[in-house]
């Protein structure tokens, strides 16, 4: 009989206990951070050479940062309806920029050449850059698919991320809605 009640006070015990540490293990910060907590910041290489710096997001009201890969047929299936994006926004409010995450900065020039030729050939006229230690480290560290594509403001705080590729009616929408919240 003493064997049966000990084995209860145990099982409450342990349960007690647990219920403890998961009551616990919540009592972190519990606000969300604020938007301008995680500024992007980087700086980076073009297809034609130029170096290009997170201050570029200033020159908008919304920057969409799409990666790609030259091997993903998403990528390359999406890349013309967001040339045409880029030249349908007035600047000031929105701007493209590509990052090519298989594609380093000093690869080898027929990797380059590669690339740009699809950039032409897909009519995604906005700058592209090529990877590198700063690029990866503000956007890259979580991205594990391509096309993966941020969307940040003047500040470089991101504001929406989205997996995978859509069609240019989707991104209007997206932008335009994210652009009235601005």
């Amino acid at each position: 009989m003493d064997w049966v009640y000990l084995k209860k006070g145990y099982k409450r015990y342990v349960l007690l206990c647990i219920v403890m540490l998961l009551l616990l293990g919540g009592c972190g910060r519990s606000e969300v951070p604020e938007k301008d907590d995680y500024l992007i910041s980087f700086e980076g290489q073009d297809t034609e050479g130029n170096i290009i710096s997170s201050s570029i997001l200033s020159e908008s009201k919304l920057t969409m940062v799409n990666v790609w890969a030259t091997y993903c047929n998403p990528c390359l299936r999406e890349m013309p309806g967001l040339g045409e994006l880029a030249k349908e926004y007035d600047p000031g409010d929105f701007q493209i920029i590509g990052i090519i995450s298989d594609v380093q900065e000093g690869a080898p020039e027929k990797a380059l050449e590669y690339a740009v030729g699809l950039i032409e050939q897909t009519g995604a006229d906005y700058p592209h850059l090529l990877l590198n230690e700063s690029l990866y480290r503000a956007l890259l560290t979580e991205v594990n698919a391509v096309p993966t594509t941020f969307f940040l403001d003047e500040n470089g705080a991101v504001l929406d991320v989205v997996v995978g590729s859509m069609e240019k009616a989707a991104w209007e929408e997206k932008i335009n809605g994210l652009l009235e919240k601005e």
